[in-house]
């Protein structure tokens, strides 16, 4: 393994490389959602979904964080030179790691029944919980060694880990979904609960996710095996004179990640809160479980698994930005820091903003073309989808810039920030359900506030530290310009096919529309320049192509 060094535009192609990993890997979700929806419902989607935000936040506190900060604190010690203590480091997470995912494993296992019935009003979903509580376990020792590699500013094995993942985690997930919901339909012939079907089948669906993460958890460690001697050879090269000890490696390795846990914590509760207090509400409102379970499963089930896919490449870039500022710092590169700062945020901008206006256009099409038997609910999914298009930009660009301010060693700003926000978002989101009764978009005008917050909190932090300021016009104005003549095309080119060739069809030629037109667009608009396309892997294919087409010199 060789300790890359960084250059100006060396994060944004580790960034790409995850981003492109990631998209895979969602795409392949998104895909295997579809017969997973099909196999429990809306009902059985809302206790899968349940479920997963529950781990996600006993993940959070117990693991979720060790990815970015070993690879924070291997970053640094790299370029200091010092390989034998970012072993140290290393050695000392993966400890760290089976202890703290072992105790959330098994509290959360323990305390599965409590937390789904009186936190979450959904006890039916404490099947599926109890067999996702391993993968915590799992899940953490997965993240030391993936933060091992992304702080020797490598993404790769992060990148590939990630798409068998999912791909084990798509087949596992249908498979068992279908075994455990039609041994739920046996209980429920017995005479049990019309939910146990959907509940058992939710079961099933989640234990694709701990199979994934085990098989995920062999790969890093092949790859970790493959590169031992390397490994050895550079902690033989190390001449340095200063030697941590294990007790100042743990203090630092706490240090580092509970302000990271705490601002994880804080900006992703909201989800698991968000369920549990409209699940109450609506409940002393007069609707039965299966009924704000049904519109649950629309909006976690449906909205969020597509808006997913364009967020994933803000969390992308995050990771890969945050070694690579921390080396900035360290060489006390003020300039060098803000042109990663801009380039990560352009880049965000100019694949969330096409991303939230397509959804948008297309919201009611794609949702057609994607699940089955979506008759009844499709205006409310329909709904939900254009309400909550600006939620990616937000979402994606609250996250990056979160990244941004932990790479930069402001490790309590967040949290901060995300605590204010949080407060701000549960009082609007209660005042929205019970005053002005707008059901599930008060989930979704609450959160959109809630990332605008985090948003404005964190760009004055990182304009008072660095005194930077964001380029405005072709970041935000370009891209929004040619996204609106882009859904323009979208909806006009779906209703011309529409009539002709069904939805199917239509929807998949509007996007391929939209795509071809944001790109002319985006090029004849000069809102990428040659030299940022360069800074892309495969960027003088890309160049060569659009001279090709007499779009730039």
């Amino acid at each position: 393994m060789k300790e890359k060094k960084s250059g100006s535009k060396n994060f944004l192609v580790q960034g790409t490389i995850l981003a492109a990993a990631s998209i895979i890997a969602k795409i392949i979700g998104l895909v295997y959602r579809i017969p997973l929806n099909n196999i429990l419902g809306d009902a059985g989607i809302s206790y899968y979904s349940t479920a997963n935000e529950i781990y996600s936040i006993m993940l959070m506190i117990s693991s979720f964080s060790l990815p970015l900060a070993v690879s924070k604190l291997v970053s640094e010690r790299l370029h200091r030179g010092e390989y034998r203590n970012a072993y140290r480091v290393f050695l000392c997470a993966v400890r760290f790691a089976v202890l703290a995912g072992g105790i959330a494993a098994l509290f959360t296992y323990v305390f599965a029944g409590i937390i789904t019935k009186y936190v979450m009003s959904f006890e039916l979903a404490v099947h599926a919980l109890r067999v996702l509580a391993p993968g915590i376990f799992i899940c953490a020792i997965v993240g030391v060694f993936r933060g091992f590699f992304q702080g020797y500013s490598t993404m790769m094995p992060t990148a590939v880990s990630q798409v068998i993942e999912q791909i084990v985690n798509a087949v596992v997930s249908v498979v068992c979904a279908g075994i455990m919901f039609n041994y739920g339909m046996t209980l429920v012939n017995e005479g049990g609960d019309t939910l146990l079907a959907p509940a058992w089948g939710a079961a099933g669906g989640t234990f694709g996710t701990v199979a994934s993460l085990t098989v995920a958890m062999f790969f890093m460690m092949f790859v970790y095996s493959a590169q031992k001697k390397n490994l050895n050879r550079q902690l033989r090269r190390d001449h340095s004179n200063h030697r941590e000890s294990e007790y100042q490696i743990y203090r630092t390795l706490i240090l580092t990640v509970l302000p990271i846990v705490l601002s994880t914590v804080v900006y992703n509760i909201s989800n698991v809160a968000d369920q549990g207090i409209f699940n109450k509400v609506l409940n002393g409102q007069g609707y039965t479980e299966e009924q704000y379970a049904t519109i649950w499963g629309i909006y976690t089930g449906k909205f969020r698994v597509l808006m997913n896919v364009p967020l994933s490449l803000a969390s992308c870039l995050a990771p890969s930005i945050v070694p690579s500022l921390t080396a900035a710092m360290q060489h006390r590169n003020r300039e060098e820091a803000k042109n990663k700062i801009q380039l990560s945020i352009r880049f965000t901008m100019l694949l969330t903003i096409p991303c939230a206006l397509g959804m948008a256009a297309l919201g009611g099409p794609i949702i057609q073309l994607l699940f089955k038997n979506t008759e009844a609910g499709l205006p409310l999914a329909a709904g939900i989808m254009q309400a909550g298009a600006l939620m990616i930009i937000l979402y994606g660009l609250s996250t990056l810039t979160t990244g941004i301010l932990q790479g930069l060693g402001k490790l309590q700003q967040p949290l901060i920030h995300s605590s204010i926000a949080l407060v701000l978002h549960f009082i609007l989101l209660y005042v929205l359900l019970t005053s002005a009764n707008l059901n599930i978009y008060a989930v979704i005008y609450s959160n959109i506030f809630f990332a605008f917050v985090v948003c404005l909190l964190n760009a004055i932090s990182i304009k008072r530290y660095l005194n930077y300021r964001q380029e405005f016009y072709r970041t935000f104005v370009v891209p929004t310009i040619v996204s609106m003549i882009m859904a323009a095309a979208c909806v006009l080119s779906y209703k011309g096919i529409n009539a002709i060739a069904g939805n199917s069809i239509a929807t998949v030629f509007a996007i391929l529309v939209g795509v071809i037109v944001y790109c002319i667009g985006l090029v004849s608009f000069r809102g990428i320049t040659i030299e940022e396309l360069a800074s892309l892997p495969k960027g003088h294919v890309i160049i060569k192509f659009v001279r090709k087409l007499g779009l730039m010199k």
